[in-house]
């Protein structure tokens, strides 16, 4: 491999760990939605709870995994999309 396809390749390594550390974040205007509205109605729960259990089933594979910016994102992943399903069974009937 050339110098220049090396470069390529880091560089596209690093922006892929930018963006498995960034994608997660995007649940916060979510979470803060929620938490604000004291609702979350509007919001499957059949739908959280379905991705959320798929996050903690590929969670293990994805914290043992050898590469590192789908290891990353799936650390970032659960912990953030964890709180959108707390928040939301939370708010489910209003803030109690």
């Amino acid at each position: 491999m050339t110098m220049n396809e090396n470069h390529m390749k880091s560089l596209i390594s690093n922006v892929a760990l930018v963006a498995a550390i960034v994608m997660p974040f995007f649940n916060i205007p979510l979470i803060y939605k929620i938490i604000k509205r004291k609702s979350s109605g509007d919001i499957s729960v059949s739908w959280v709870l379905g991705v959320w259990i798929c996050i903690v089933l590929m969670a293990p594979a994805g914290f043992t995994s050898q590469d590192l910016v789908w290891r990353t994102f799936n650390y970032v992943n659960f912990l953030f999309f964890t709180v959108v399903m707390i928040v939301v069974c939370k708010y489910r009937k209003g803030n109690k």
